[in-house]
């Protein structure tokens, strides 16, 4: 962009300024997230994810609109192996109370349809299964397959030839099929999956995601300190701190504000986060590379004068690899689909963020060290 060529802007100058500005966003975060707190979703807190099958090719924003009213809590819908199948994700782990007469209701159908007259004698239940006991085995065998066509998980209480007993889980499956299959009559789908996820294995998930990206800044940390200077590795991470820690706070603070937004932390905002860490010190490796031949050649020249000469210099590709980036990410933030969303709005605060901290924190945090030590940085 030729506008840029001949840029003289005095970015280091100003730097003060936007230390304010950088001291103001931290104190909106910190309130975004400890006064509204952050919003985990089912990869972190637990919850149960259903696969299901169907005839034909569905509309997923019909099945999403669908599942919204059965009550499920948090949920998230989206396709699954191509347009016939449907992935739901939600926090709930079980069937509640209130809705395992429903189920029984269906299963005594079930057997009254397929053997008249005929009734299974409850031996034992709970919120997870009901254990079924039929007049002979072959009834049971019979209704052991039933079931399981009709969508249930089950299995036959022990595999004597005697065996009278089918155990019939509950789970939030039972619960989805109970209330779709009126709405879609004409197009039946069966269950493929029921899996959960508890709360440990949460705990486990959110606390590898920490490592994650701490691990990612040491990793940083070292390998600036080996390729420019210890001070240039500081300051190139305190700028990813930054990005990561308002990014955040803007996702605690906007949480509900924004329709259709879903700003839940997960297994993707955390890609997302590490893609922004990635990005950002992309952006920040490009001045600072800028910055070292700058002082190679211009030895007499502050380092003030020398960082101003490398962001002025880098502002075009900056500009341009912003712009393009942002196309992409737009694109995903409004046709890319409610699973997605999240992902490419992180990308799209962090874009903005990133862009700024390689300016006017990393590079300033270098300028700030030299001038507090005296210190004379040379390559």
């Amino acid at each position: 962009m030729r506008v840029f060529e001949n840029l003289n802007v005095d970015f280091m100058g100003k730097r003060k300024l936007f230390y304010y500005v950088s001291g103001l966003l931290i104190i909106l975060s910190l309130i975004g997230i400890f006064v509204r707190g952050m919003q985990y979703g089912i990869d972190f807190k637990g919850g149960s994810e259903i696969g299901i099958q169907f005839t034909k090719s569905i509309e997923i924003a019909d099945v999403r609109n669908q599942v919204d009213k059965i009550g499920l809590g948090n949920v998230e819908v989206k396709t699954f192996g191509g347009s016939t199948g449907v992935l739901i994700r939600t926090d709930a782990q079980e069937i509640p109370s209130r809705e395992i007469p429903k189920v029984f209701d269906r299963i005594n159908t079930i057997i009254s349809n397929t053997y008249p007259g005929v009734t299974g004698t409850i031996i034992d239940s709970s919120n997870n299964s009901i254990t079924f006991e039929f007049p002979d085995s072959s009834i049971a065998e019979v209704m052991n397959n039933k079931l399981y066509q009709a969508g249930f998980q089950t299995a036959k209480v022990s595999e004597e030839p005697s065996n009278k007993g089918v155990v019939v889980r509950i789970g939030i499956a039972d619960w989805i099929k109970e209330n779709l299959t009126s709405h879609y009559t004409d197009n039946p789908f069966t269950v493929l999956k029921e899996e959960k996820v508890g709360p440990k294995i949460g705990e486990e998930l959110k606390t590898d995601a920490l490592i994650a990206v701490f691990l990612s800044l040491v990793v940083i940390l070292i390998y600036l300190g080996f390729r420019f200077k210890f001070a240039f590795a500081i300051g190139a991470v305190a700028a990813l701190f930054h990005d990561v820690f308002i990014t955040l706070g803007i996702f605690a603070a906007l949480y509900g504000v924004i329709p259709g937004l879903n700003l839940e932390i997960s297994i993707s905002i955390v890609a997302a986060f590490l893609t922004l860490t990635g990005y950002s010190i992309n952006d920040t490796v490009i001045v600072f590379d800028r910055v070292r031949e700058d002082v190679k050649i211009h030895k007499s020249l502050p380092l003030e004068v020398n960082m101003n000469r490398a962001i002025n210099k880098t502002m075009s590709r900056t500009i341009i690899t912003g712009l393009t980036t942002f196309i992409v990410v737009i694109i995903l933030m409004f046709i890319g689909g409610e699973v997605l969303r999240g992902f490419a709005f992180a990308l799209f605060i962090g874009i903005i963020i990133g862009t700024y901290s390689s300016i006017f924190v990393a590079s300033a945090f270098v300028l700030e060290y030299d001038n507090r030590t005296k210190g004379k940085i040379e390559f």
